[in-house]
């Protein structure tokens, strides 16, 4: 019973999805709503500050849990390692408000669609539907599944036969009523924010509502020019936050307002077609395709074909052909039907149309698949609203470290309150004291601070061309150790070369046709392959597309005329027609006419087409792909046989390999082709050879990855190319250096009698002539020879194989990721999930690509450095305007640079603190503090200018071969901060204790006769007034005093020396002196300190509220802050500083890295089997630990896992985490 009302209680959104949360129901409570509204009245709104921070403490305050199902307000919860809190209400739709009548029959469907979840949404006969909206996506509650379900989409059961025959001919009136009401608005609506709404948002932040109750504290007490300092500071930083937000706001909605501004054209069921906006497009409507057109939805083409540009999806600007959805009669869902190649028939939201191609039925239609938010430019805009936080161990750190220094507040806050009663103080003057004590150790500068070392980092980046959308990942940056590159387009040149042909005849390959020549390639099927195997479109004159397909085109000297296929003679209108150019060599053969096309895809490797050739009756299928995917469709018998060693032979040299083949349809009429299907065409083809290409490395590319290995940051390749190219590439860029060891892993899926396999193949080079690489297989060793152990091995895969062993070999993929470094043929989603395993070692990934195809794992890693400029890159982090792969040293640098300044600022800001806070509390001992003037010296002189300017020193230029620490919990600094602690308490324990003991010494503020006999004995005449007292004090005579004249210059010098030792240059920032304006301000704030000290001037002193003592005094006091410099400057550089004797001291003691992938690396360089060669293992082998996974359900797509991630980042500065 009690299981099944937590089941009706809780239930998950988005199951196994990147968003997934967890609902639970709620109900609210007159009674402890009236109760909250009483205690926030009587706390001044407290109570409704802390609801703020904790929207879930809200909920318990007022509501009573029960089942989702009466629910009026639901709490989400993210699964993730955040587990951040949502509240929201339950809304009610009512169909009885559409001016139509609707059905209030339970047996009777709202909808037409069976599948559709609106019928079973409404609850009958109040015809009302219940739903919640979070982060922009409609959810309705589900009265038969018992749950909460996205809407606003078709549901992925329908089939092919349903979407033709359900909405193929548009929806009724009625239905579409419905729909509008219940899926809302197809809008990408992005508010702009309000600037109240930021500011209020901004100044409710728990750091600024601590600040503010010090602020005022402050001024309460007179300490007006710091604290206005603070306050025009503070302002500063909110109004630039304010318009950086509202900046972000304003950009956003007009980079998506034109979406929501689209007239379209529908199919309305036994009414026509009919004009409207396309924010009333509803699941399910009928889309009809004009020509040139900006797509307001994501759509499923049902008839004619069409050309979009999809670069707001990809980065690139390359037209791609879409083709309509077959009209099969299963009941498989469509999208399992076309497998991952779904996506074919698929037009995206924010995609343009450029070029339709009716078939000759109608014009091009297409059947509305998702609105609004749940298209893929909603998802792209709601990955922008909506970040995926990281967790950083900076900012947490610095949380636990903050509340420390708060608990040291409340220390002496308890201290304070002791000693002023015990001396018999008025409460009213015993509070203030007691709370002046309590803000002093949290510093009101450290947000402004931290902040000012981003925006320097970022200003320095922008001068590199380098863009940024989050700060605060420039301090990750820093920490990043693995960077994986996309191939082609970055460490590659974008184009290609073409190099030459491989034709073959009678089942051996033939001499090679070689562009350099400058000879016209021959007639033949595999010229008339090139010419027409391609998506290339003509438009406005211009050819587009691919640029390989462009490369291969130009090649063949061919040249393309556009549309002139008789629709009537083919039935088919739009077709493309290729002819021979001026320099094309002799054809027999006036044209070629592209019939029909089966596009290009990642996870298919291969294209065809449909052509005839100009005085034929009969058509010509010709493809081209990956070498091994064409030779697979190809009859055995026209392959030839030694066609393995002929594409390495190629691919070793860094060549880029295309197959090509063909074959004749014995078909007379073109309607009976178009009925085939893709793998009726795709068979029994006849191999014609091989096209070789040359990718040229960028000049950049080597140099950079050559920095980053002598920086010991791991360089991964993750491509889309052949394994046997990626390999040559990753060689010839020394990604993996000379001598090392390439061992290929082959994994292979579970047959009907064997079970899943991974093959470990040695690949070695041997040099057989000047210039020419050949590989083979070394079957002689069963392992790498021990000469040649650690780390000289590198694992290379393909997709297929990366895909297999995760399914089945889940526990030996940390094993090769350790030393993996090539992975080929990768999809999209393989890409990320590569990047999220590398994550999980607790690798920090950057993640550098062109956009094209990488936007999912540019989003997945730490830090992702797009090199397109593209709308889809605005998901990346970063990106950089030069398109090469040198602007990832240069972010590392600036990242660490970044990091360090920001370890420096927290460090010193905290010895600021405390320092102050140990002053204060001797002098708070005979009742005293430190004058107006005295502080505002200390804290606008030295630590508000000091803050400012220390985080601006530039990033040093070389690259170490280690990493800056990546957490403020760690030894060295916390060492530092104690020990710095140590030594300020001593040396002001020494001066208070020693300034007693001097025969001038006397207790001003208790005998002040004493005082003026004593005058006489001073080294100058200055005469002091009976009644000089401080400027701004509770109790008279509480600053004037001997303790206070010596503890100033100690700690206000203490302050200016821990700000240069905690500026350390080297090896990630320039030297200290580099930074010419932080230079001068410390000097000149040591100058003026120096110079206050050992001044007779009255007017100094009475300003300063100081007692004039004798110079030998002074002196002393110089050289015991001396001494704490020399001692502490000692310490910090030789002994904490010291990455020598760090390493030196965990090696003594056993201490050892907790990351994961540094265990396995200790794991398996102690594993004498380890890595195996030439050899295969099997799936459910007790012996090797492998197992089967059980959780992975689809061959096609690798599931999202949730993170388990060490210590990595958050997009939120540590002080909202309260």
């Amino acid at each position: 019973m009690e299981e099944n009302r937590k089941k009706d209680h809780q239930a998950l959104l988005n199951q196994g999805e990147e968003n997934e949360l967890e609902v639970f129901g709620y109900r609210t409570q007159k009674l402890r709503k009236a109760l909250c509204l009483t205690a926030s009245t009587l706390t001044c709104g407290i109570l409704l500050l802390a609801f703020h921070w904790r929207p879930h403490w809200r909920v318990w305050a007022n509501c009573v849990p029960c089942s989702l199902q009466e629910a009026d307000t639901v709490l989400l919860r993210t699964t993730d390692e955040f587990q951040r809190y949502m509240r929201k209400k339950v809304l009610c739709l009512y169909l009885s408000t559409l001016k139509l009548p609707v059905s209030k029959n339970p047996k009777e469907s709202v909808v037409a669609d069976r599948h559709s979840i609106v019928n079973q949404a409404v609850m009958k006969p109040e015809l009302k539907i219940r739903c919640i909206q979070v982060q922009k996506i409609r959810y309705v509650w589900n009265n038969l599944e018992k749950q909460f379900q996205k809407v606003g989409l078709l549901e992925d059961s329908n089939s092919c036969y349903d979407i033709h025959h359900t909405f193929g001919l548009g929806l009724t009136s009625e239905e579409q009523e419905v729909r509008r009401l219940v899926c809302g608005p197809n809008a990408i609506e992005v508010e702009i924010q309000p600037i109240l709404k930021l500011l209020v948002k901004q100044v409710l932040n728990p750091f600024y509502v601590f600040q503010a109750f010090t602020l005022t504290l402050w001024l309460s007490q007179g300490y007006i020019e710091y604290s206005v300092a603070i306050i025009i500071l503070s302002v500063i930083s909110i109004v630039l936050s304010v318009y950086d937000l509202r900046q972000q706001s304003v950009k956003l909605h007009n980079l998506v307002e034109d979406h929501n501004k689209v007239h379209v054209t529908v199919i309305v069921k036994d009414k026509g077609l009919q004009e409207l906006e396309s924010r009333l497009l509803v699941p399910g409507d009928v889309l009809i395709l004009p020509g040139k057109f900006l797509l307001p939805c994501d759509a499923v083409l049902i008839d004619g074909n069409c050309v979009v540009n999809e670069s707001m999806l990809t980065g690139e600007s390359i037209p791609v052909t879409k083709t309509p959805l077959p009209q099969t009669e299963n009941t498989m869902p469509w999208k399992s039907h076309s497998l991952e190649d779904y996506r074919k028939h698929v037009l995206f939201c924010g995609t343009e149309v450029i070029q339709v191609k009716p078939s000759g039925q109608g014009p091009v239609r297409a059947v509305v698949l998702q609105t609004g938010y749940n298209t893929a430019k909603g998802d792209l805009v709601r990955s922008i609203l909506y970040p995926r936080p990281l967790n950083f161990k900076l900012y947490s750190d610095a949380f636990k470290f903050m509340v420390f220094l708060a608990c040291l507040g409340v220390v002496g806050f308890f201290y304070a309150l002791g000693i002023y009663m015990y001396h018999g103080v008025p409460p009213r003057d015993t509070a203030p004291m007691a709370l002046i004590l309590l803000t002093l150790t949290v510093p009101p500068v450290l947000p402004a601070a931290l902040t000012v070392g981003i925006v320097y980092a970022q200003k320095r980046l922008k001068k590199k061309k380098i863009f940024c959308i989050s700060p605060q990942r420039i301090n990750m940056c820093g920490q990043i150790n693995l960077v994986c590159f996309d191939k082609t387009g970055t460490l590659t040149e974008d184009g290609l070369d073409l190099w030459g042909t491989v034709p073959t005849a009678d089942n051996c390959f033939q001499d090679v046709h070689s562009f350099a020549s400058g000879e016209a390639l021959p007639w033949g099927p595999l010229c008339a392959a090139m010419a027409s195997c391609h998506s290339l479109i003509l438009l406005d004159g211009t050819v587009q597309g691919d640029p390989l397909d462009l490369k291969m085109f130009e090649g063949t000297a061919w040249k393309m005329e556009g549309h002139g296929v008789d629709p009537c003679k083919f039935g088919i209108s739009g077709s493309t027609i290729i002819k021979p150019g001026p320099k094309a060599s002799q054809s027999p053969v006036e044209a070629i006419t592209i019939l029909h096309q089966f596009p290009f895809s990642s996870s298919l490797q291969r294209m065809s087409v449909i052509a005839q050739l100009a005085g034929e009756d009969h058509f010509h299928v010709y493809m081209k792909g990956a070498p091994e995917m064409v030779a697979r469709f190809c009859r055995s018998e026209t392959v030839p046989r030694n066609f393995p060693q002929e594409m390495r032979n190629y691919t070793v040299q860094g060549f880029r390999v295309i197959a090509l083949a063909h074959k004749v349809l014995k078909m007379g009429k073109l309607l009976e082709v178009e009925c085939l299907a893709r793998e009726e065409v795709e068979s029994d083809l006849t191999f014609l050879g091989l096209l070789i290409m040359e990718n040229r490395l960028k000049k950049e590319t080597k140099p950079v990855l050559k920095e980053l290995s002598e920086a010991r940051i791991r360089t991964v390749m993750i491509t889309g190319d052949n394994l046997q190219t990626a390999i040559t590439v990753a060689k010839n860029s020394e990604m993996i250096p000379q001598g090392s060891q390439v061992i290929i892993v082959e994994a292979n899926e579970p047959e009907e009698f064997a079970p899943a396999s991974v093959t470990w193949r040695l690949v070695e080079n041997q040099e057989t002539g000047p210039g020419r690489n050949e590989t083979y297989i070394n079957i002689g060793n069963s392992s790498v020879p021990d000469g040649r152990r650690g780390s000289c091995y590198h694992f290379a895969m393909s997709g297929k194989s990366y895909q297999v062993i995760f399914q089945h070999f889940n526990s030996l993929l940390p094993k090769i990721l350790v030393n993996g470094t090539i992975f080929a043929r990768m999809s999209p989603g393989q890409k990320s999930s590569l990047v999220e395993e590398f994550q999980k070692l607790n690798y920090y990934v950057g993640m550098c690509g062109d956009g094209a195809n990488d936007c999912g794992a540019l989003k997945m890693a730490h830090v992702g450095i797009s090199l397109s400029e593209q709308e889809a890159s605005v998901a990346s982090p970063f990106t950089s305007k030069i398109a090469n792969i040198e602007c990832v040293p240069h972010l590392i640098r600036e990242g660490r640079a970044a990091l360090v300044s920001s370890f420096g600022v927290f460090k010193y800001l905290t010895m600021y603190g405390i320092i102050q806070f140990i002053s204060i509390l001797l002098l708070y001992w005979q009742l005293q503090l430190f004058g107006n003037y005295q502080y505002l010296m200390q804290d606008i002189a030295i630590t508000l200018m000091v803050c400012l300017t220390m985080s601006s020193t530039h990033a040093y230029p070389k690259l170490a071969p280690y990493r800056p620490a990546g957490q403020l919990l760690s030894p060295p600094l916390l060492l530092s901060v104690f020990l710095n602690s140590c030594f300020s308490f001593i040396a002001h324990i020494f001066a208070f204790l020693y300034v007693k003991q001097q025969p001038w010494y006397c207790e001003v503020y208790k005998y002040s006769e004493c005082f003026l006999v004593n005058q006489s004995n001073l080294s100058i005449n200055v005469s002091l007034e009976r009644n000089w007292t401080g400027n701004a004090t509770l109790i008279p005579g509480s600053i004037l005093s001997f303790e206070t004249t010596t503890l100033w210059p100690i700690t206000t010098i203490n302050l200016i020396t821990v700000a240069f030792i905690f500026s350390k240059g080297k090896p990630f920032r320039k030297p200290i002196y580099t930074n010419y304006l932080f230079s001068f301000l410390l000097l000149s704030a040591l100058g003026l300190t120096i110079f206050i000290l050992f001044s007779d001037f009255q007017d100094i002193y009475r300003g300063m509220e100081f007692i004039p003592t004798i110079t030998s005094w002074r002196v002393l006091i110089l050289v015991v802050a001396f001494i704490q410099f020399c001692v502490a400057f000692f310490v910090e550089d030789a002994v904490l500083q010291n990455r020598e004797l760090w390493l030196l001291i965990k090696k003594k003691f056993g201490f050892y890295s907790k990351s994961q992938y540094r265990t396995w690396q200790k794991k398996l360089a102690e594993d004498l089997t380890w890595p195996p060669t030439n050899r295969t293992d099997y799936s459910g082998d007790g012996k090797n630990g492998f197992y089967i996974n059980g959780g992975y359900e689809s061959h096609e797509q690798i599931p999202k896992q949730k993170l388990e991630l060490g210590g990595q980042t958050t997009e939120q500065h540590f002080w909202t985490r309260l």
